[in-house]
């Protein structure tokens, strides 16, 4: 029992650290915030800090791994939802991550810029990998479930499944270059055609009619797209 204790102790305070940083790197900006600035803001110690933590991308490697966590759990529920079909859970997938990314739309714009950066590569290939363990089991009982019903037509469940979660990390990176950019139409307008040609491309993995599911909608664009850069003044 008291190790079960000493375990909570340690997750509570351990997550404190990450509420410090999410509030400041999304109030500043990951480059703008130091470990100093964490410590100040959980009121802790150096020493209690480097307990849980090695250094600040361990901190930030913490925080992305938490987040995943969560929107994992979000999807995973999209599945046990009784009384719908594949199709209808593989938009709920779809939906259910762009209202989570939308509802936190200040604080991945504070974390897009350094996360591409080439000195977070190694970071990035990380928790690229990390995502296949969360995502593709999800998308796998999905498409499972549509080839059941006789919607989707694959081969193999579970690779598709992995090639889905690959196609949808690879439109990561020039999706987070137009986010970057300046908003206008244009940016809107490519943003378009990027998840237009991600979006057809999956329907014809799967075998679907095209049309069925809609990777992002017109709203979600444009709370990305359409909205300026105020946020990060």
């Amino acid at each position: 029992m008291p190790r079960t204790k000493d375990h909570e102790a340690h997750a509570l305070r351990r997550d404190e650290f990450l509420d410090a940083a999410q509030r400041l790197i999304q109030a500043r900006g990951y480059e703008r915030v130091s470990i100093q600035d964490v410590l100040d803001e959980a009121g802790a110690s150096r020493g209690a800090f480097y307990h849980y933590f090695e250094s600040k991308d361990a901190l930030l490697q913490a925080l992305v791994d938490r987040m995943a966590d969560v929107v994992a759990a979000d999807l995973a529920a999209v599945v046990e939802a009784d009384g719908r079909t594949a199709v209808e859970k593989l938009q709920a997938f779809y939906s259910t991550a762009g209202a989570w990314k939308v509802a936190r739309r200040d604080l991945l714009m504070a974390l897009l810029g350094i996360w591409f950066s080439d000195e977070n590569a190694l970071l990035r290939d990380r928790l690229n990998r990390g995502s296949y363990d969360r995502l593709a089991p999800i998308l796998e009982r999905i498409i499972r479930q549509g080839c059941e019903e006789g919607t989707f037509h694959v081969g193999d469940a579970g690779e598709t499944a992995r090639l889905i979660v690959a196609l949808i990390q690879g439109m990561g990176p020039p999706l987070g270059d137009l986010v970057l950019a300046e908003p206008d139409n244009g940016t809107l307008e490519a943003a378009r055609r990027l998840m237009a040609t991600y979006n057809e491309a999956i329907e014809r993995i799967l075998g679907v009619v095209p049309g069925s599911v809609e990777m992002v909608d017109e709203a979600t664009l444009r709370a990305w797209f359409a909205q300026g850069r105020e946020t990060l003044a």
